[in-house]
């Protein structure tokens, strides 16, 4: 996936149809001068419609469409005809698109299956012809209702990427480098911090023809919660891992301080996603020895926990089979 033809975050205007006025008609024939009321009902006002699309990863088709406006209802007509709805607009998302309401940063719902439909701005309501208020004192009612008028206003699509697995860790942590081994995916890799600038996903082939799907999430830095870094842009595609993946190289200065500082943004971004599985992968494992191995293994944190190396492709067949059996525990 191209860096530049990744988008996650959207503000568009929407604004629904109005629904079509009841008519207020009295039949008038030949040889029936005073017919009685049968003006139609108005139409429904269009809808504007979010679908998932589990072909899509991105919402980058949606990046210029700043308007979407939806059709108008028509007007009732005589001899009870209703008049036709607006036309429906049906837009295709990615899973795990968030629909928010702009102003009060409500949420309104969250798309996870494919196909799977929201109404995100619903259509006015056409207007009730003038047959639905004849009665026994008043047989021939001259009005008829009005349409509900259009709802429009700006709306924000927040994606949360989908995945099995997500990488957490510090920039230049090997994470990219990781999934560009593990799978097909070619995420930007140098020597720099921040080279990750936005998520890459990968389907990771395991045994017996089985896959799961891993994410490079940009790196976190110390305040992230609060925005520093690219923090608060990419925390949120850590919510959709079903794993957590602690990517911590093994000439960092301390394993157990650089786990804790990860771990305690999660917590004060959201509390909830202490509550995921959580696997340690030790990188850049080639730099050390066995002795030193052995000797650090008394201080790292109590989760599954495993030394690699994406360079020699030490242990990660070790590493997936720990992947999958968390996924499937």
């Amino acid at each position: 996936m191209a860096e530049s033809n990744f988008v996650d975050y959207i503000r568009v205007f929407c604004r629904s149809g109005r629904g079509g006025k009841g008519s207020a008609h009295l039949r008038r024939e030949k040889y029936i001068p005073k017919g009685g009321p049968d003006g139609g009902d108005g139409g429904r006002g269009g809808n504007i419609i979010l679908r998932g699309n589990n072909q899509l990863w991105t919402l980058l088709h949606i990046r210029y469409r700043k308007h979407i406006f939806a059709g108008h209802g028509e007007d009732g007509q005589r001899a009870n005809r209703t008049g036709a709805s607006g036309e429906d607009i049906v837009v295709e998302v990615p899973l795990g698109t968030v629909a928010r309401e702009a102003e009060t940063n409500q949420v309104l719902f969250e798309i996870t299956q494919d196909q799977e439909e929201h109404i995100l701005v619903q259509g006015g309501r056409g207007g009730l012809g003038n047959t639905h208020f004849k009665s026994s004192t008043n047989q021939t009612p001259r009005y008829a209702q009005p349409g509900e008028p259009a709802i429009e206003g700006w709306y924000i699509l927040e994606l949360k990427i989908l995945a099995d697995v997500g990488l957490v860790g510090f920039p230049n942590a090997g994470k990219s480098t990781l999934l560009s081994v593990l799978s097909a995916a070619r995420p930007k890799i140098a020597d720099y911090p921040f080279t990750t600038l936005t998520p890459s996903i990968g389907i990771i082939r395991y045994r017996d023809n089985k896959s799961f799907v891993m994410a490079d999430i940009p790196g976190i830095i110390e305040g992230a919660h609060e925005g520093r870094g690219l923090g608060l842009r990419f925390l949120r595609h850590i919510e959709r891992n079903s794993i957590l993946l602690f990517t911590i190289p093994a000439d960092s200065n301390s394993i157990p301080e650089e786990y804790a500082i990860l771990l305690n943004e999660l917590k004060l971004y959201s509390p909830e996603l202490l509550d995921k599985k959580r696997v340690l992968a030790i990188t850049k494992s080639d730099l050390i020895d066995q002795e030193l191995m052995q000797e650090m293994e008394a201080d790292l944190p109590g989760i599954p926990w495993v030394f690699i190396s994406s360079h020699s492709r030490y242990h990660l067949p070790k590493l997936n089979d720990m992947l999958w059996k968390e996924l499937n525990a």
